[in-house]
């Protein structure tokens, strides 16, 4: 057996027989209505498995099933059933979820490829200890959680998916199969759509129980490979970064009262888990004048919990503690000092703030606010003056603004916004929020805007403790992001405030938008030139740049192979930390329990370090092999225009996809696209519901789109062989294709082979048909693969398996789609049937928006 099975081989024994022996539990659950449903899904699954191959479409397979396999006689009575089917398949899912999930660490080895462990015995042989060391005293990796509507399952599903998960790995069968009835009768949908607020909660959850350990575990096991107790690591290795309830670009629900209440709960959550955490300190440390002050400092603490006007800092708790740390050791020998540390520890990494706030808007809508600003109190059209004029109103006005003075209500919880954040910086620390991100960023003033907004609030220069960060996420912001930022730099005010903050400038590149608007290659290729870019120009400028990545979970938006992507970055890339958004399902899927939480921050944490001290040939990229990815990108984006440019693209996605029911589901706060109800606009379509709804059609379009033709116009060159080297020697780009064959996996186009012969739609299907079909067959032969992921069989597994799951539940929505199409009289219903399938389908998915 050639030892890339044997990963399969543990999957298949403790994960796949798991799942079937659990899963017979659900098939006895004594639920009214519910009998026969597990053992009609396999024939359901049949049916589809035979049939959609065959061309059969999804329509004639549920007829059939209904015909062959049910007494079923009205439309009414198939709906229930299907809707029936669809809450089973929606559990069949949480329960391989927990299964997977408890069999992690069995499936993960500590001392693996990436793990700290593997960093230490590689630094041993290759004599780089203390160059490791330095690295790690100066790097960061910053995680930043985000509440994108991808996540479905509510609090109350989630706390029975850990408790389930404990069950499974203690195989109490007979836990199991009670929280397998407590789930078969706990709604999985939101009545209503979750607030802002809702969204922080349900990650505030993660912070509290998985991250605060975690990351603490991680941070003391860092300290006891590479640092001495004499000499620890002083600096925070992971911080983490929050946007529920500070993200307002495109929803309107983010007020400044929820950006207010949102900084508040951090503050009070970290207080609780500090609270909880003494009093495992004050159980050891039970003695004479140690008590006293532990007692003095836990009280202290749960008195600021839910005070509004509490005054406790950040420096009056680590005082106290140094204080008792002293008198532990001169009086009592520092016997537990280790468990006093621990908590200290906990302390210096998460502050008041826990989690840093970003604040993010669109450039547009800072626009418009400035404008009515400086017209209201100056009467000046900002347009009629020069560059330099509007520089100099801009960054020294004669002016305060003021809420009340006037009435369009973004402009007023705008202005209400920047004077609050003052005050939630001095009460949970300059880190509760300290970053204002601008989406859509293409010029200097997109960045000026936001420090005239704090000019403007009566902020004075030394008290905007901010990083303003520039979001270039469209081709033509990432085109002029050279430019922009020289001249930034090189703008007398902006240098000063750059000064006061450590020359240091933070840059986010969107992923996301960046690969709906230009394809996959393009994209990752024009984000990876960017970053060279402004690395070098933020260098010749004496400026340390910081890139934060807004990664989304599956490839098409960033996704996929993350920490891979870091670890193959060159040395033309600065690479002081790493900052990644993580969202959605992904949350729940790679840090949503402690062993995979500390496992990805891990290889994220180290990526940097590889990277940077252990980096090979692979990851520079030699002149020729830019102009092989120059070719591919120019190639595949053209691809991707004029796939764009069809016709037929948005009505497709309109009428044939599952696009227009994201917005009407309750799992988000934000609208599915912006600009509300006006006809939809390419450039309104958020990511997530577009990636998404190509998941869902299991066509996964952004994710290969225009690879095949690139690689195959080269093959017409005679240049196949140099692409096969280019996969071998280059790191970045062996990465990337990997991460479309990912995408490739997850796809299935005979779910929706039955549109081929569409009068309207059948000739755009078979353009995608024949470019993943060509995608796949130049993927696997530039690769020497003979299967999709042939490197990855644990990942491999894990999607077969998932794949194989909603089968069903995919036919189930293809049906409803086409009667919606077709006028039933049950419409209405079906659109509920297809909203409901959503969930399971994504949840099974784990990244696929």
């Amino acid at each position: 057996m050639r030892s890339t099975n044997l990963s399969e081989l543990k999957f298949h024994q403790i994960v796949e027989n798991k799942f079937q022996i659990y899963n017979s539990l659900f098939m006895s659950l004594p639920y009214e209505k519910m009998q026969n449903i597990g053992s009609l899904i396999p024939f359901l699954y049949d049916e589809s498995q035979k049939g959609l191959p065959e061309g059969k479409s999804p329509n004639e397979i549920i007829n059939n099933f209904f015909e062959k396999y049910t007494d079923l006689k009205t439309e009414q009575e198939q709906i229930d059933l299907m809707f029936r089917m669809i809450q089973y398949i929606e559990r069949q899912v949480v329960l391989f979820d927990s299964i997977e999930d408890a069999a992690f660490p069995s499936l993960h080895s500590e001392n693996e490829k990436g793990s700290l462990e593997s960093i230490y015995h590689i630094a041993q042989a290759q004599g780089k200890m203390e160059q490791v060391k330095t690295r790690i005293e100066d790097f960061v990796t910053r995680v930043v959680f985000t509440a994108h509507p991808t996540q479905f399952y509510p609090t109350n599903v989630q706390q029975i998916i850990q408790d389930l998960r404990d069950a499974i790995q203690q195989d109490s069968v007979s836990k199991i199969d009670l929280l397998l009835q407590q789930l078969g009768k706990t709604p999985f949908i939101n009545e209503e759509k979750p607030t802002p607020y809702d969204e922080a909660v349900s990650i505030i959850y993660y912070l509290r129980n998985v991250y605060y350990q975690t990351i603490g575990r991680l941070y003391n096991e860092i300290n006891q490979l590479f640092f001495t107790e004499s000499q620890p690591l002083k600096s925070p290795v992971i911080q983490l970064g929050f946007w529920p309830g500070g993200d307002r670009d495109g929803n309107p629900f983010v007020t400044a009262e929820i950006t207010w209440k949102v900084a508040s709960l951090l503050r009070t959550s970290i207080l609780k888990n500090y609270y909880n955490h003494l009093k495992i300190v004050q159980r050891r440390l039970t003695f004479k004048h140690v008590t006293e002050p532990l007692k003095a400092l836990s009280n202290l603490i749960y008195e600021n919990m839910f005070n509004e006007n509490g005054t406790i800092t950040i420096d009056e708790i680590k005082t106290r503690l140094q204080t008792i740390r002293t008198i532990l050791i001169e009086q009592h020998n520092g016997v537990f000092l280790d468990i006093l540390d621990d908590f200290i520890t906990r302390v210096d990494i998460f502050g008041l703030h826990f989690a840093s706030l970003d604040i993010r808007q669109d450039s547009r809508v800072h626009q418009k606010v400035i404008n009515q600003i400086v017209e209201k109190y100056t009467g000046i059209n900002l347009k009629d003056l020069s560059e330099a004029e509007q520089i100099e109103l801009l960054t020294n006005p004669s002016f305060t603004a003021k809420p009340e003075d006037f009435e369009d209500d973004i402009v007023v919880d705008t202005i209400k916004n920047v004077y609050q954040l003052k005050t939630i910086q001095q009460r949970n620390g300059e880190l509760g929020v300290n970053r204002y991100i601008i989406s859509n960023s293409e010029t200097i003033f997109d960045v000026l805007n936001v420090y005239a907004l704090f000019k403007f609030c009566g902020y004075k220069d030394d008290e905007i403790k901010f990083d303003i960060m520039p979001l270039f996420e469209t081709i033509r912001g990432l085109d002029g992001a050279e430019n922009t930022m020289n001249k930034l730099y090189n703008l007398p005010i902006y240098a000063q405030h750059l000064e006061r903050r450590k020359q240091r400038q933070s840059i986010m590149l969107g992923f996301s938008d960046g690969t709906k608007d230009g394809g996959y290659i393009k994209a990752n290729w024009e984000i990876y030139r960017t970053k060279e870019i402004l690395s070098n120009v933020s260098d010749k400028n004496q400026i340390e740049v910081i890139f934060f990545d807004g990664r989304g979970g599956p490839p098409a938006r960033g996704g996929g192979k993350t920490h891979e992507f870091y670890a193959s970055q060159g040395k033309t890339i600065a690479n002081h930390e790493i900052q990644i958004t993580i969202q959605g399902q992904t949350i729940t899927s790679n840090y949503g329990t402690m062993p995979q939480a500390k496992y990805n921050f891990e290889q994220l944490y180290t990526a940097g370090i590889i990277s940077d001290v252990f980096s090979t040939s692979t990851s520079q990229i030699s002149p020729d092999e830019r102009t092989l990815i120059d070719k591919l990108a120019t190639i595949s984006y053209q691809k991707y225009e004029d796939l764009k440019a069809h016709p037929s693209f948005l009505p497709y996605l309109e009428n044939m996809s599952t696009l227009n029911y994201y917005g009407k589901t309750n799992i988000g706060s934000r609208p599915s696209k912006r600009g509300g109800d006006k006809k939809l606009e390419f450039d309104d379509l958020r990511a997530i519901p577009f990636v998404g709804s190509w998941s869902q059609l299991k066509q996964n379009v952004p994710g290969y789109f225009g690879v095949g033709t690139a690689i195959n116009e080269l093959k017409k060159q005679g240049h196949l062989e140099d692409v096969k080297d280019l996969f071998k020697n280059s790191s970045f780009f062996k990465t990337l294709i990997q991460n479309s064959m990912m995408s490739m996996e997850k796809t299935y186009f005979p779910l929706t082979s039955y549109m081929k012969d569409d009068p309207e739609y059948g000739e755009f299907w078979n353009i995608l048909h024949d470019e993943f079909e060509l995608s796949k067959a130049l993927c696997l032969e530039i690769s020497g693969y003979t299967e999709l992921m042939q490197d990855e069989p644990l990942n491999k597994s894990s999607v077969q398996m998932r794949e194989k799951i909603v089968l069903p539940l995919l036919t189930i929505q293809q049906f409803a789609l086409n009667k919606i199409h077709h006028e039933s009289e049950f419409k209405s219903v079906y659109e509920q049937i297809v909203m409901r399938s959503l969930f399971g389908n994504i949840n099974a998915s784990r990244n696929s928006a």
